[in-house]
Protein backbone atom coordinates (compact mmCIF):
# COMPACT_ATOMS: atom_id res chain seq x y z
CA UNK A 1 0.00 0.00 0.00
CA UNK A 2 1.47 3.29 -1.10
CA UNK A 3 0.33 6.27 0.99
CA UNK A 4 1.69 9.65 0.02
CA UNK A 5 3.64 11.53 2.65
CA UNK A 6 1.39 14.06 4.37
CA UNK A 7 -1.92 12.44 3.46
CA UNK A 8 -2.73 10.88 6.82
CA UNK A 9 -1.84 14.00 8.85
CA UNK A 10 -3.95 16.09 6.46
CA UNK A 11 -6.94 13.83 7.05
CA UNK A 12 -6.30 13.93 10.79
CA UNK A 13 -6.08 17.73 10.61
CA UNK A 14 -9.46 17.80 8.89
CA UNK A 15 -10.97 15.76 11.72
CA UNK A 16 -9.42 18.02 14.35
CA UNK A 17 -10.65 21.12 12.52
CA UNK A 18 -14.18 19.68 12.38
CA UNK A 19 -14.01 18.95 16.10
CA UNK A 20 -12.83 22.49 16.82
CA UNK A 21 -15.63 23.90 14.68
CA UNK A 22 -18.20 21.79 16.55
CA UNK A 23 -16.80 23.02 19.86
CA UNK A 24 -17.06 26.62 18.67
CA UNK A 25 -20.79 26.12 17.98
CA UNK A 26 -21.51 24.97 21.54
CA UNK A 27 -22.09 27.81 23.97
CA UNK A 28 -21.05 25.78 27.01
CA UNK A 29 -17.50 25.24 25.71
CA UNK A 30 -14.58 27.47 26.61
CA UNK A 31 -13.96 29.59 23.49
CA UNK A 32 -10.19 29.61 24.00
CA UNK A 33 -10.00 25.83 23.92
CA UNK A 34 -12.34 25.61 20.92
CA UNK A 35 -10.30 28.16 18.96
CA UNK A 36 -7.05 26.42 19.88
CA UNK A 37 -8.31 23.04 18.62
CA UNK A 38 -9.67 24.68 15.46
CA UNK A 39 -6.37 26.47 14.76
CA UNK A 40 -4.33 23.36 15.47
CA UNK A 41 -6.35 21.43 12.91
CA UNK A 42 -6.01 24.19 10.32
CA UNK A 43 -2.26 24.29 10.85
CA UNK A 44 -2.05 20.55 10.19
CA UNK A 45 -4.05 20.89 7.00
CA UNK A 46 -1.88 23.72 5.66
CA UNK A 47 1.50 22.25 6.60
CA UNK A 48 0.71 18.76 5.40
CA UNK A 49 -0.82 20.04 2.18
CA UNK A 50 2.57 21.63 1.54
CA UNK A 51 4.15 18.18 2.03
CA UNK A 52 1.69 16.69 -0.44
CA UNK A 53 2.61 19.28 -3.07
CA UNK A 54 6.37 18.98 -2.50
CA UNK A 55 6.43 15.17 -2.67
CA UNK A 56 4.32 14.56 -5.76
CA UNK A 57 6.70 11.94 -7.17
Amino acid sequence: MNVREGLIPTILGSAVTATGYALRQRHATNKTIANTVFGFGLAHIVLDAIDLVEHRR
